[in-house]
């Protein structure tokens, strides 16, 4: 009830409204904008892809998070936020519009993922100043349900942005038209952010504020920083240490089902059913998502996170084997939904470890770390993945790896975190 009722005070709020609009808006032309990018990359019925090429392009959409995540923050603490919402939109209107161009002429090579690269390293200040500036349009007492419905809402707004640029991909027959879509909602979205005032998002007033130059080195010193307090913060170390593990096997899991979806359940030319189908299974793990954020809340009431941890990577292992490795579609569907059930609950655990044991002043620094590790090992699995997986994607043995993986990360954490019996004097 209490959470119902933090839930209708937010929603009356008119500049929570707002902003909430623009996040949602902005993360349904996300997903619009991947469509087109994963279809000309990996789903063009002139391309066969390859391992290597999927990694590539996982490199490419996730390195600048990894990158430029640490020192977003100290241009956001100087910029105004509404504006960095609103020309961090208009700025991917002329990208899109410019990558649209390009695909049109049949330009490929590193022109084209150079435009990509900034495209999706933009976007990186758009998400980052709608966290930042959620406290300036909600009171303190309405925080934690606002943190908890903007993710999930955004997630929500991604995957329906995948199946509306699938439908208008398969409508307009090519992915320019997508790109055109993209552009467009982009500028729709930095449209929404101008209703708000340009001061209200922040950032306030500090006249102790170190200069830019100084802040950047200083990022970089608090990162080092943070690492050594996580040496003394054992219970958020050890959740770091389980999600990164837990990622390079989901990594390894992710590149493997788009391979399957492309080249082994279809021919080369029917590139459409492919990505239709891959997206079915995008949207069955969002719902394994949605489930996590339902079920983490209820679950970690009545037990530890340990427990319920523990218990995710035990799912994780088994429906790796029970039914994936059925390699069917509907088998991988039933996997996609329980992996994204996995992936979503331990990374709520994990939030909420390092939220408790880390003190609040290396906070900021340990989550940026958290930040990087998260992404990094994502992109090193598919890397992996170039190595080990055939071009189909179907191999038992990486299954296996896979799931003894994730068994062994839960062994391993359950035996890290285990609380020893006091030895009596």
């Amino acid at each position: 009830m209490r959470a119902a009722r933090h839930l209708v005070h937010l929603l009356r709020g008119t500049w929570f409204r707002r902003l909430f609009a623009v996040r949602v808006a902005s993360q349904l032309t996300d997903g619009v904008f991947q469509v087109a990018l994963a279809s000309y990359v990996i789903f063009s019925p002139e391309k066969q892809p390859s391992p290597a090429a999927i990694a590539s392009a996982l490199a490419v959409v996730l390195l600048p998070f990894s990158a430029l995540g640490p020192f977003v923050g100290v241009l956001l603490d100087r910029w105004s936020r509404r504006q960095v919402l609103a020309w961090s939109n208009f700025v991917r209107v002329v990208l899109v519009a410019v990558l649209a161009l390009l695909i049109a002429a049949e330009v490929t090579g590193p022109g084209l993922f150079a435009v990509v690269l900034v495209a999706l390293s933009v976007n990186r200040f758009l998400l980052a100043g709608l966290s930042a500036a959620l406290p300036h349009v909600v009171e303190v007492e309405d925080l934690v349900t606002a943190n908890a419905l903007t993710p999930t809402a955004g997630t929500i707004a991604f995957l329906l942005g995948l199946g509306l640029g699938t439908g208008t991909r398969l409508l307009v027959g090519g992915d320019v038209g997508v790109l055109v879509l993209a552009s467009l909602l982009y500028g729709g979205a930095g449209l929404l952010a101008l209703r708000i005032p340009r001061d209200l998002l922040g950032p306030d007033h500090d006249p102790l504020r170190p200069g830019l130059r100084a802040a950047v080195g200083e990022v970089t010193r608090g990162l080092g920083h943070g690492l050594r307090h996580l040496a003394h913060r054992r219970e958020a170390a050890y959740g770091l240490a389980a999600i990164g593990a837990h990622r390079f096997f989901y990594g390894i899991s992710t590149v493997s089902l788009i391979l399957l979806y492309r080249n082994y359940f279809h021919r080369p030319s029917e590139s459409d059913a492919a990505l239709a189908e891959l997206s079915v299974a995008v949207l069955v793990s969002g719902l394994g998502f949605l489930s996590a954020a339902v079920l983490t809340p209820v679950v970690t009431e009545r037990h530890p996170a340990r427990v319920w941890v523990l218990s995710l990577l035990a799912l994780a292992a088994l429906t790796q084997v029970v039914p994936g490795a059925l390699y069917t579609q509907p088998a991988l569907l039933v996997a996609s939904y329980f992996l994204g059930l996995a992936s979503q609950g331990i990374k709520i655990c994990v939030d909420t470890l390092v939220q408790t044991h880390v003190d609040d002043g290396y906070r900021g620094r340990v989550f940026s770390l958290y930040d990087v590790l998260f992404n990094v090992a994502f992109v090193a699995a598919a890397g992996a993945a170039a190595l080990v997986l055939p071009a189909n994607g179907k191999s038992y043995p990486v299954l296996a790896v896979c799931a003894l993986g994730y068994a062994a990360t839960g062994v391993v954490y359950a035996r890290a975190t285990a609380v020893r019996p006091a030895v009596r004097s």
